[in-house]
């Protein structure tokens, strides 16, 4: 019999008073107040679950630990079944560490109900995913507003009665011409059964749609033709109204569902990921998540989950390629009854689709900033985007005509009134890297005792050694500013811990920026320079 598991002093969950199977299964978190908090699976549950009270892990897997009270295996026969089972109980017990899909519900579904006189309604689903309630089950459909403007045009439409109870007259419905009031006239009750044998033929795909729409505008030329001029204008709304559905709703047909994209991006702790949805060549959806880099919590585990309550493709096209691949294309294939395929494109229409998902990521987190600044800051892997740059440069004409000048851009554009200019006070003779060590002390020493904001970047005219003399500084004040250098003959991008240089193509914004700092500080030393020498 395995004892109760104890804390230790220091308050973490003592590993050792537990006995761990060494085969594939998933575990259960659990804190004091035996909430599970976190679920994982494993190809071996021992060693796993070791690896979590080793000294190397991230600050938010740390937090996590420090809350473990207890912790509960379940044995499965193989990863796979590890794999289906863990997405299985974090839909049932939504951990707080584990990954929530927030929009997974996005892809809704409608319900006509058992009812004598049924009722279309939204189908609810509980947090497994199951559906609540009897009734025949249509969709899935995309966009909720909109399948909201459906399920009321789908009710004018087909007469559907809106009323939770039937009552036992006619209400404001009927009066409005939006229900033949079956609860009151036998005529209407006897004509509704067609109204739901219509509406679910509609909800059975785009043939059907087309068909009855052929269907109603024979009617209402008949009506015409017949003098029956009520009835036809009642089908003319009724045209118009399906014409409104046919342009606000998209259904996702399952059998020709064939491809979907994801961008993931990691930052910090924090991995971003982006989806489009692509149908017979049509982009249908797109979909944004974020999660925590907390225990197994990874790009696969991310897939797992998702496809455990949307439609699976015949294509899963990525930037990068999860984990356990070969598990999930298994798995995925097994629930969708064809092979599913996980890839990264090399090139063509898939590689473009990825490279739009990537650049929209990068736009979100960007909040509106210029799309220079955001490849700047990819470019460079700076933590925030550079929206204030300072860029410094030597102008020297002989010994006793050397300054030093600054040039300032905001949001991509130069900014006049913060650039600056330096008359050399400390170096003799000509020393462009003392002469950088000197302005750079002197500006961020200024910055720093009178509490000025500091740049998001600072940008050097020059190589290596005008770089090193430049971080030198910075160091010298305590002030921690990415720094970077760019030497004009090449273009080339120098970085303090990068020992190869950075070429950007010429055509790329991110350069066209710093060329525009790195020029401006030159012209505007040069013209100080130049005032000094007519005194």
């Amino acid at each position: 019999m395995v004892k109760k598991p104890t804390l230790k002093a220091t308050g973490q969950f003592d590993l050792s008073t537990k006995t761990i199977p060494t085969h594939s299964g998933i575990y259960l978190m659990k804190d004091k107040e035996e909430k599970i908090i976190y679920i994982g699976k494993a190809k071996n549950l021992r060693n796993r679950v070791r690896s979590y009270f080793t000294k190397n892990q991230n600050y938010k897997t740390q937090k996590l630990v420090q809350k473990i009270h207890d912790i509960e295996f379940i044995l499965t026969d193989n990863e796979s079944e590890a794999f289906l089972l863990e997405a299985n109980m974090i839909k049932r017990y939504r951990p707080v560490y584990n990954i929530e899909l927030k929009d997974q519900q996005r892809y809704t579904y409608l319900k006509i109900t058992n009812d004598t006189y049924p009722r279309l309604t939204v189908a609810r689903r509980t947090r497994t995913g199951a559906f609540i309630g009897g009734g025949r089950i249509y969709g899935p459909f995309t966009h909720g507003s909109s399948k909201m403007l459906s399920i009321g045009l789908l009710r004018k439409t087909f007469k559907i009665r809106i009323c939770k109870k039937l009552p036992k007259e006619a209400c404001l419905e009927y009066h409005i011409g939006n229900c033949e009031a079956p609860c009151e006239f036998v005529n209407a009750r006897q004509k509704y059964s067609k109204h739901i044998e219509e509406l679910e033929s509609i909800l059975k795909g785009k043939r059907n749609f087309t068909d009855f729409y052929e269907k109603l505008e024979i009617e209402m030329s008949d009506a015409s033709q017949t003098r029956q001029y009520e009835k036809a204008k009642e089908i003319h709304d009724t045209l118009q109204r399906l014409q409104n559905l046919q342009t606000k709703q998209k259904m996702e047909v399952m059998r020709n569902y064939d491809e979907e994209y994801f961008g993931i991006k990691i930052k910090g702790h924090e991995a971003f990921v982006m989806s489009l949805r692509q149908t017979n060549g049509v982009i249908r959806d797109r979909n944004r998540f974020s999660f925590d880099l907390v225990g197994d919590n990874s790009f696969s585990s991310f897939l797992s989950q998702y496809y455990s309550t949307n439609p699976i493709p015949k294509f899963i096209v990525t930037n990068e390629i999860p984990s356990k691949k070969d598990i999930l294309e298994d798995i995925f294939s097994r629930t969708a009854g064809f092979k599913v395929s996980i890839i990264i494109p090399a090139g063509g229409k898939r590689k473009e689709m990825i490279d739009l998902i990537m650049r929209n990521i990068a736009l979100y987190h960007s909040k509106g900033a210029d799309p220079a600044l955001v490849e700047l800051q990819e470019v460079l892997d700076l933590q925030e985007i550079p929206n204030v740059i300072e860029c410094f440069d030597i102008s020297n004409h002989g010994e006793s005509y050397a300054v030093g000048a600054m040039s300032q851009f905001l949001d991509g554009k130069p900014t006049k009134s913060g650039y600056r200019k330096f008359r050399i006070k400390t170096v003799v003779g000509r020393n462009d890297y003392a002469m950088i060590n000197e302005i750079i002390k002197r500006r961020y020493l200024r910055n720093r005792i009178e509490k000025i904001e500091m740049p998001n970047l600072v940008v050097i005219d020059g190589g290596k050694g005008h770089l090193k003399a430049a971080s030198n500084a910075l160091k010298g004040v305590g002030v921690d500013i990415p720094c970077i250098s760019l030497a004009k003959e090449n273009e080339e991008i120098f970085l303090p811990n990068l020992k190869k240089s950075i070429i950007l193509p010429k055509e790329s914004n991110a350069l066209k920026i710093l060329q525009h700092v790195r020029d401006e500080a030159h012209r505007f030393g040069l013209s100080y320079n130049r005032a000094l020498r007519k005194i």
